[in-house]
């Protein structure tokens, strides 16, 4: 008889474990559970559903944000170097007296253009008392006048400088880190300081001696300034394109959010868009190699993805998700 209680005992036991079990399962999923195993259930959902944003076409266009399907792209390699507009020294013209004398006439001034053959000055020679002209031997602008009327000047005087600017040099500065990518031939983006107005050469010349000062070398190229906006003396900032990289999935930077501590990329599902946590490869030039966590033909969040993180943060305060 006692082993028959027992035996009842413990299937009456195993039948409460297993009842029990199905009846807190069951209370997890509704509303009114109060068990661990259901509060941990329906946390677990919350968070499901606070990781997911929807959005409609209409809000898509408001938001600006734009959708692009993953693909292969190219990885554009850039160093970015300081640099400075400068006289092309190959236009430039140092003019001075042929022989010691007396200026009588000066009839340009720093700024003014001038043309080729045209009489500058007049300078009465000291050994035969009679005028003669200074003239230029290039066309250009005057960029420098070092006389007056009436002053002595001698043939070791250098009286105006003549500079062709419809083209001017761009040098750029290379730090040591970079010499191994500067190469003649790299194509160059070129921005003024102000970014108003920017412009595409190719290194021409890179020089062969580091100087001893700076620890640095100089890249030059050649752009043409026949609108005169590149002025002698102006900081520019170049691009220069080292490298180029293929890649199976390539997204634009723009794409690539952090959240939580990680890259994320927001894809598209049937129920709204959820970031996806991606692996990143090698950057340039607005783009992003995605190595992992974003597969090809997968529709995501290109442009605008700060929008959908501000509506994740909104949710994970309380203040609702979605819409």
């Amino acid at each position: 008889m006692n082993s028959i209680k027992k035996n009842l005992g413990l299937w009456s036991l195993l039948l409460f474990l297993i009842t029990g079990s199905v009846v807190l399962a069951e209370e997890g999923h509704g509303e009114e559970g109060h068990s661990e195993e259901g509060h941990s259930e329906e946390g677990h959902g919350q968070e499901n559903r606070a990781e997911i944003v929807q959005l409609s076409s209409a809000e898509l266009d408001e938001f600006n944000i734009e959708v692009q399907v993953a693909g292969p792209g190219g990885i554009v390699k850039i160093r970015k170097l300081p640099g400075e507009v400068v006289v092309n020294e190959n236009r430039l013209a140092h003019i001075g007296p042929r022989y010691a004398g007396i200026v009588t006439q000066v009839l340009v001034s720093e700024g003014d253009m001038v043309l080729e053959d045209q009489v500058l000055a007049v300078v009465e020679s000291n050994d035969s008392l009679t005028p003669y002209e200074i003239k230029t031997i290039i066309g250009g602008t005057v960029i420098g006048r070092h006389l007056t009327i009436g002053e002595a000047v001698s043939r070791e005087s250098e009286s105006f400088v003549i500079a062709d600017l419809s083209d001017v040099w761009i040098d750029l500065t290379v730090y040591q880190r970079d010499l191994d990518f500067i190469k003649v031939g790299n194509r160059v983006t070129v921005r003024s300081g102000s970014g108003r107005n920017s412009d595409v050469g190719t290194i021409s010349y890179v020089a062969p001696v580091v100087d001893e000062k700076t620890r640095t070398a100089t890249a030059r190229l050649v752009l043409d300034n026949k609108e005169g906006y590149w002025r002698p003396g102006m900081f520019v900032a170049g691009s220069v394109t080292v490298g180029y990289y293929s890649a199976r999935i390539s997204v634009p930077s723009s794409a690539i959010q952090s959240y939580e501590g990680e890259d994320v990329v927001f894809v598209e599902t049937h129920e709204g868009f959820v970031p996806q946590t991606v692996e990143i490869g090698h950057t340039g030039q607005g783009q992003v190699e995605i190595l992992s966590g974003l597969a090809v033909g997968t529709r995501y969040v290109s442009s605008g993805g700060f929008t959908i993180k501000a509506e994740l943060g909104k949710s994970s305060f309380g203040d609702g998700h979605g819409h």
